[in-house]
């Protein structure tokens, strides 16, 4: 029976471990410029950005206002209630506030993060792109850059500054699910 509180602590202490890098995030480096923004998807309101995407989408802009970034490129599929893809609403969300049409890419295939990822890393090659920044919430990115490491994508983070997940009745569930989808990444992949 020992053992088994052995590993009980050891399996608590790796989860504690795992959602403490998960909180702390990749680094920003804000000096960084790159040729693109790899903004990934999130809901859609019929065919207006969820409060989390239209976060997501601001940052992003904000970093292309900035000169940080050429281009932006908006991920995500169209689900069956919506009228309108993730990156098509994206798109149209970021031209109303001044982003030139010709700076933005799109990839409307994908539904989860790897495949946004997976998608995105085709248009960059398509595209010629070589650097990228990615753009999510502060919790979603540590899992977001182990797997644009798994897909060899030159890329850094940065972190929507506006996130919707603020307090701890909203972020514990995020960082809760993050630890859940980390592990699910690492045993089957995606």
């Amino acid at each position: 029976m020992k053992w088994l509180r052995r590993l009980g602590l050891a399996l608590a202490l790796w989860l504690v471990g795992i959602s403490a890098l998960i909180a702390l995030g990749p680094a920003d480096h804000p000096e960084q410029s790159v040729d693109v923004a790899i903004v990934l998807g999130a809901a859609v309101d019929d065919a207006e950005p969820s409060p989390v995407f239209a976060a997501r989408l601001d940052h992003a802009i904000e970093l292309y206002d900035s000169g940080r970034v050429e281009r932006l490129l908006l991920t995500g599929a169209r689900s069956a209630e919506d009228s309108l893809s993730e990156a098509e609403a994206g798109k149209r969300y970021a031209m109303a506030r001044g982003v030139r049409e010709e700076a933005i890419l799109m990839e409307e295939n994908s539904r989860t993060t790897f495949q946004n990822l997976t998608e995105a890393r085709a248009v960059m090659e398509r595209e010629e792109i070589g650097t990228a920044i990615i753009v999510s919430d502060p919790l979603h990115l540590w899992r977001a850059m182990r797997m644009a490491d798994r897909l060899d994508m030159d890329a850094s983070a940065s972190a929507a500054t506006e996130t919707r997940y603020r307090s701890w009745s909203t972020q514990l569930p995020f960082l809760l699910r993050e630890t859940y989808f980390v592990h699910h990444f690492w045993l089957f992949g995606e």
